[in-house]
């Protein structure tokens, strides 16, 4: 397999790493895009984007905080441009499946003449472990809206082999894939798979959006992070087809997704919902 020249924005996020240490394990030339890199990458900085870009061959995008939010749609047109300007040949974009805002995002990705794959992924495993629900799972004491909205939760460790072999493989152009789990929960009975790995109870408490918003501004969280956490919570899991599953990864990998009760254990085992112990 040719060694490609590829360049992981977010390279490191909950996905961008993965995919950082994948293409590294089979011998390719990764470049980091993120702030703490050498040349930087930093969403605000449009100007510092054709010096990350110059000498690659293929692109990863993942955009932080998320593709919905206001400003998004015209950062990644802007890179894609900077893309074809230093002859980027392929372009692999993490979109969410269920965002329609996202989708203005994607159709830039798609209509730029680049060899292209659209990732859409469903609600992580990872958010109970490496995200806003970490910390309320230590607590021992979750509140969130949607309490009975089924999720086919995906592994970030599914979706970084998905895009891996979307940028290596010219099979995948053109693609759309829709990632899911096989298996759909609720926030109650993830927690509960959760509680019972940890052999720990749990609380699990159902609130409305506007609590949960209220509750976030009274702890100081930034006013952009508040509007995205209630669209996520409204627009994208009101969204029917968030609960719906699909056969995309097992299709990629010729296998089934990673299940959430082996991710539990996994995440038990690695020891990331360990209580701190107070010396």
């Amino acid at each position: 397999m040719k060694k490609e020249k590829i360049l992981v924005v977010g390279g490191t996020g909950k996905t961008g790493r993965r995919i950082v240490t994948l293409l590294e394990d089979l011998g390719h030339q990764v470049r980091i895009g993120s702030r703490s890199a050498s040349p930087a990458f930093d969403w605000r900085q449009p100007e510092q984007w054709p010096k990350v870009l110059e000498s690659m061959d293929k692109v990863y995008i993942t955009y932080q905080p998320d593709l919905a939010v206001p400003g998004a749609f015209e950062a990644v047109a802007q890179l894609v441009k900077y893309a074809k300007e230093t002859s980027i040949k392929k372009l692999v974009l993490l979109s969410g499946k269920g965002e329609v805002e996202a989708q203005r995002c994607e159709q830039v990705v798609i209509n730029s003449g680049l060899d292209h794959t659209i990732v859409r992924a469903s609600w992580f495993n990872q958010n109970f472990s490496e995200n806003f629900l970490l910390e309320p799972i230590l607590q021992g004491v979750l509140a969130l809206p949607q309490a009975d909205v089924k999720i086919p939760f995906v592994d970030a460790d599914d979706i970084a082999e998905v895009a891996v072999k979307s940028l290596l493989s010219e099979q995948h152009n053109g693609q759309i894939y829709q990632l899911t789990g096989s298996r759909r929960l609720t926030f109650v009975e993830a927690i509960e798979e959760i509680a019972e790995a940890l052999g720990r109870n749990i609380q699990f408490i159902p609130i409305s959006i506007q609590q949960y918003s209220e509750g976030m501004r009274q702890q100081g969280i930034p006013e952009d992070f508040v509007w995205l956490i209630e669209y996520l919570f409204t627009e994208v899991l009101g969204n029917p087809m968030v609960s719906e599953t699909t056969n995309d990864i097992e299709k990629v990998l010729k296998r089934k997704p990673i299940d959430f009760s082996d991710y539990v254990q996994k995440t038990a085992a690695l020891g990331f919902w360990d209580l701190a112990v107070e010396v």
